[in-house]
């Protein structure tokens, strides 16, 4: 959801999810600005982000923050007790404290508008505050100044993972899982085998 502005390649996307018994996360909500990329370029960066969003929120269970490093980039992923989570993909120099405190805002400020009695018809359009905060966030330093006072009163450990396939369980292979997606059309799945073997894989995969 947020990208940090010193950087030359800036992409970002943000996903609000709740989890169900099924243990698939669902989203309810996602901001994303991908206008650095070419025009040809973003719809499958687009599709690559959500997959990527899918697959953390799933496996980051209520209680949990996760943290996925890849090349120049980082996933985080929340999920709150209650069940409902962000992921927010933004380049490695961002704060990770400012990241999480994002995420827990936009989740607060999503329930205000859209109560857990609605998320059945999802997925929900942007909320004009929520863009606000979003472009706020833009910049950490700005944005520091209002996270710092959050600073000492949420302690949760943060999991660190250098690379996705670290998250993966006993077994799972990402090709499958890649091969598997819904959320992949089959030009984006024959991308990621084509990135893959010349070692130049998609976004953060």
């Amino acid at each position: 959801l947020v990208q940090h502005k010193l950087l030359p390649k800036q992409w970002y996307q943000r996903r609000v999810r709740g989890k169900k018994e099924s243990e698939k996360a669902e989203e309810l909500m996602s901001i994303h600005e991908v206008s650095e990329f070419g025009y040809f370029q973003r719809s499958t960066v687009l599709e690559f982000l959500k997959f990527t969003s899918s697959f953390m929120a799933t496996r980051t269970t209520p209680g949990e923050r996760k943290s996925v490093k890849e090349k120049e980039y980082i996933c985080h992923s929340l999920t709150k007790s209650d069940g409902i989570g962000g992921v927010l993909i933004c380049d490695e120099e961002y704060p990770q404290r400012v990241a999480f405190t994002f995420i827990l805002k936009v989740l607060d400020d999503f329930v205000k508008v859209h109560p857990k009695s609605s998320w059945s018809r999802a997925p929900f359009a942007e909320i004009p505050e929520i863009r606000q905060q979003f472009v706020l966030y833009q910049d950490p330093r700005q944005a520091d100044s209002l996270t710092s006072i959050q600073g000492d009163l949420d302690e949760t450990k943060v999991i660190l993972y250098n690379t996705i396939e670290q998250v993966l369980e006993r077994g799972e292979k990402l090709d499958d899982i890649v091969a598997k997606s819904e959320n992949l059309s089959a030009t984006s799945k024959q991308f990621y085998k084509t990135a893959k073997s010349t070692n130049s894989c998609c976004i953060i995969l």
